[in-house]
């Protein structure tokens, strides 16, 4: 027999819409805010089948219009679902345009879903010697499974692709064969499509009855072995059994042909596919797109269909093969990159090299007679406690710019830094950056102070569009047409034999590094207006760019750490781990890997039975999430020890193992990168390490801060805490006069708000009554619901619900500043914080419900959490140069949510005590007071 081609038939809105899920907490919006997330999440899904399989033949198929005939027999079919996403619906004309330029034929037919076509192709094809593979995540597609055709589901958050053959789908389903998967949904039904099924049965059920009926006609037929209840349901309802069926069938009928020719893989319009990837502007796609549709490509061993051997060709023996067929040498020539986008070698441009002498001295003379410069560093390392200067590049007019190398030898260096001195120090010179605070660092470390007023583009462009990506290239390819050169055409890829900026020849370094500096001085002129029109200019001005110099200079200072305490802390935590998997193993009976998702939900829901029905995967295994299992941890012990387990192990090897790590050997501190543009609600992030996510619930994860020191015997730490911030700004926001009363006397909040939901005194509220209180107060600013309530307390569902509603009587201004912001955002299309922050929110009239609830909820939560990062900002700000102004010692070092921690200075804590407080509680004035407390100890928990 011939070798058997392989076909690939993609379900297409399955792909979109869990790519777009996939997607929901972080989507891709590109610069003209759209949400391109279902496109790209598709085009991911068809490339990594492209990429991993080299199909013989492949088609997409779509629905047109849904199912007429199930809709006929059945109203109620697909009835329940939420309207499309807007997203979505935008999504599939371009995903059409797409595939139509990869000449990948589209098969629909009004009238039939994908399912209906794809079934009717698959076998079909079948006939004529094809293996089919079935590539969608949809479990009904398992009815249509054979020796020849195969479910292919693809990777989706960390799982790895799966083929589902006759094996798998007998043990998913538990049915003999394939078509009994008809019965098991026309039993059970199915939610997601409304097809009702029999009351009262469900997954097990189902597949009992198909063990001992073999399929809905046999079970409908032998009722009298069925006992009470489920006797009558099921005979009561067997003609809503035969329609459940029906409609759970996938017909193998429809109008379509299978023709080879039109499906089999050939080479595509590669002009247009990168022309409609450049609109959408994904960068990344259209690299992998040039990669995966060259002449060859490389496929590992790994990546091959487990029951589809990989058509044999000439290159198969190098692991090489041609995408479309035959030998290599004859395949199309490779595809080249087609940019609309300009590059330096198209465009006219200046960039000069500035030599020592004359030349120097000429340019420093009109360097300093600018009003408004781009500089920009190249360094030996990312690092700027590290960086060695090796050139600075300048610009102050489009298309022109200056490079001075700077030499090697340290004195030298010196020398030349000393001669831009007076540019650096100038007030009146504006300087402009892409990410500034690198630049101000590696000057500080060169013992030069970069003065005057500042342009970052990343953070300009932070506050126009939160949610885009703010990366040089990024930006210049959206709002300048124009692709740099990439820092890998010079030095190479990262590895051993990655070169450094030193090593390139002087031209090449000159082009490279002035071109950036030309890019961003026009990134800035483009920004200037946008500023402006967003009214984010006093933002960027009063806030942003001032924090930049702060933050560089506590990250400059970074933080001491005692690594012996660590190091024993580490030791502690290492037998409290052996000690909980020993009491997990004893619980269990036999030794298993912890850290396997796949082999502890073996353990806990099939050996030791724990739940009568375990929540799965969408992978078909035990889901053993952190929320499922908190959920049953109260009930089980050995459950609540693989939490410990988890958190012990997590905190052990992130924190006490890697901080010793991260201490600069120049330094001997900690020195944490503080990022102003990852946040969409303008809070600060924190990277190597990240100091904001030490736990502090449980008693090893505080004993981390424990850690954190003093510069010496001479200084204390000093840490400062805004209390209960975001419900005090929401008292404010709302104006809810007895929330607001309640603060201004001082009273606990908590026990206040107990008090009145609960109609009791104060003084007789009890601790459980405040702690179901404080969770209320806290989750309303997230739309917590009912059900998450219940799950946070001993409360039930009905009891919650109570609760909230009578919250709300309680607080009836409350509710209304709620729904006056979700207006406000349905009016504008975004929200403000107190200082004009906005959070955009494209998807507040969606009109699919879950999309358009989370808007909803950001549209409450942004303006709180928002105003909350601005406060601490203006705090930190007036704090930091009252301390310059009194040539303090004490130093800021760290901001951790709503606290700043202090290197503080013996002599200076009372005088700092008192100035610290008044700045944090006068930075923003509202009609609730900010109270701030603060702690002082010989480490940071003691502080804190």
């Amino acid at each position: 027999m011939p070798d058997q081609k392989r076909l690939f038939l993609l379900d297409a809105y399955a792909l979109i819409f869990r790519g777009y899920y996939a997607l929901i907490k972080n989507p891709r919006i590109n610069s003209k805010g759209m949400d391109t997330s279902a496109i790209m999440g598709f085009v991911n899904s068809l490339f990594d089948v492209i990429k991993r399989e080299n199909p013989d033949y492949l088609a997409v198929a779509f629905d047109k219009g849904g199912s007429v005939e199930r809709t006929e027999l059945f109203e109620e079919y697909k009835a329940n679902r939420d309207e499309t996403p807007d997203a979505i619906k935008i999504a599939v004309p371009y995903i059409q345009d797409i595939l139509k330029a990869l000449k990948i034929p589209i098969v629909e037919l009004p009238g039939y879903e994908a399912d209906d076509l794809i079934g009717t192709i698959a076998k079909q094809a079948e006939k004529e010697n094809y293996k089919v593979f079935m590539v969608t995540p949809d479990k009904d597609f398992g009815q249509l499974v054979s020796e020849n055709i195969f479910m292919y589901r693809p990777a989706r958050m960390g799982n790895g692709i799966e083929i589902w053959g006759i094996p798998e789908i007998q043990k998913r389903f538990g049915v003999e064969r394939p078509e009994q998967v008809i019965d098991y949904l026309g039993m059970m039904g199915d939610a997601s499509d409304n097809i009702p099924g029999l009351p009262g049965v469900g997954d097990k059920t189902a597949k009992k009855f198909l063990e001992q009926f073999g399929d809905m006609e046999g079970l409908l037929a032998n009722t009298d072995q069925l006992k009470g209840k489920m006797k009558e349901k099921v005979e009561e309802n067997a003609e809503l059994g035969r329609l459940s069926r029906k409609l759970a069938e996938i017909k193998l009928d429809c109008d379509v042909t299978f023709k080879a020719d039109d499906y089999e893989m050939c080479e595509p319009d590669s002009a247009k596919v990168q022309e409609i990837f450049e609109e959408l502007e994904f960068r990344r796609l259209k690299e992998q797109f040039i990669k995966i549709f060259s002449e060859e490509v490389e496929v590992s061993s790994e990546e091959t269909v487990r029951q589809a051997p990989k058509k044999e060709s000439s290159a198969a023996g190098s692991g090489q093969f041609s995408l479309f067929g035959g030998d290599p040498s004859e395949a199309p020539s490779t595809i080249k990159d087609v940019n609309s986008r300009n590059k330096i070698g198209e465009v006219s441009h200046f960039y000069q090299l500035i030599q020592p002498g004359l030349a120097t001295e000429l340019f420093l003379k009109k360097l300093m007679q600018q009003s408004s410069v781009c500089f920009d560093t190249e360094t030996t390392s990312i690092n700027p406690l590290k960086a060695e200067l090796v050139g600075i590049a300048f610009s102050w007019e489009a298309g022109k710019g200056f490079y001075i190398p700077f030499p090697e030898e340290k004195d030298k260096a010196t020398e030349l830094i000393e001669l831009l001195r007076p540019f650096f120090a100038s007030e009146t010179i504006e300087k402009i950056g892409q990410n500034l605070k690198y630049d101000v660092k590696v000057m500080q470390n060169h013992g030069i102070l970069v003065k005057g007023k500042l342009f970052d583009t990343m953070l300009a462009h932070y506050l126009i569009n939160p949610d885009m990506r703010h990366n040089m290239d990024v930006l210049s390819e959206t709002y300048l047409n124009y692709t740099p050169v990439s820092i890998t055409e010079l030095i190479g890829k990262k590895g051993k034999n990655q070169l450094s900026i030193r090593d390139v020849p002087l031209e090449k370094q000159t082009e490279y590094a002035v071109e950036d500096a030309d890019v961003t001085w026009q990134l800035a002129k483009h920004f200037r207006p946008e500023l402006a029109e967003a009214k984010t200019e006093k933002l960027f001005e009063d806030i942003e760019v001032p924090l930049l110099r702060v933050l560089a200079d506590m990250e400059t200072e970074g933080i001491n750490l005692d690594k012996e305490f660590l190091n024993s802390l580490s030791e502690d935590l290492e037998s409290d781990i052996k000690n909980l998997e020993q009491g997990i193993y004893d619980a269990a009976g036999t030794t298993f890997n912890i850290g396997s998702p796949k082999q502890l939900g073996e353990i806990l829901f099939d050996k030791m039975k724990l739940v009568d029905k375990p929540k799965k995967t969408k992978t078909g295994q035990y889901s053993t999430a952190e929320d499922v299992l908190s959920y049953l941890a109260k009930d089980h012990d050995i459950i609540q020890n693989v939490l410990n387990y988890r958190g012990l192990t997590k905190l052990k090897s992130t924190y006490v193992d890697a901080l010793p790590e991260q201490i600069e050997t120049k330094s001997g501190r900690v020195h944490t990168d503080y990022m102003q543009t990852v946040a969409a609600t303008g809070r600060l992030s924190s990277n190597n390490p990240n100091l904001q996510n030490i736990p502090i619930r449980t008693e090893r994860g505080r004993q981390v801060r424990k850690a954190f020191v003093p510069r010496d015997e001479n200084y204390v730490l000093l840490a400062a805490d805004y209390s209960q911030i975001e419900l005090r700004i929401i008292a404010a926001l709302s104006e809810e006069d007895t929330m607001i009363e309640a603060f201004k006397n001082g009273m606990d909040i908590h026990a206040s708000t107990a008090s009145k939901v609960f109609n009791v005194p104060i003084e007789e509220v009890t601790r459980e009554q405040r702690s179901n209180a404080k969770t209320v107060n806290f989750g309303i600013i997230y739309g917590v619901s009912a059900f998450g309530l219940s799950n946070q307390t001993d409360l039930t569902r009905a009891e919650s619900k109570e609760l909230i509603e009578t919250y709300y009587k309680t607080y009836p201004k409350l509710r209304n500043y709620m729904s006056e912001q979700v207006d406000f955002a349905r009016d504008n299309g975004y929200v403000q914080t107190v200082l004009g922050r906005r959070r955009y929110l494209k998807d507040i009239n969606a009109g699919n419900q879950v999309v358009r609830g989370a808007a909803e909820r950001n549209a409450v939560n942004a303006p709180i959490q928002g105003s909350a990062a601005d406060i601490i900002k203006i705090a930190m700000i007036n704090i930091h140069k009252k301390l310059a102004e009194g040539d303090y010692k004490t130093k800021m070092l760290l901001q951790v949510h709503d606290e700043l921690v202090f290197d503080c200075y013996k002599p200076e804590l009372e005088e700092m005590k008192h100035l610290i407080k008044s700045e944090m509680e006068n930075a923003y004035k509202m009609a609730v007071p900010l109270d701030v407390e603060v702690g002082v100890g010989e480490n940071w928990l003691e502080a804190h």
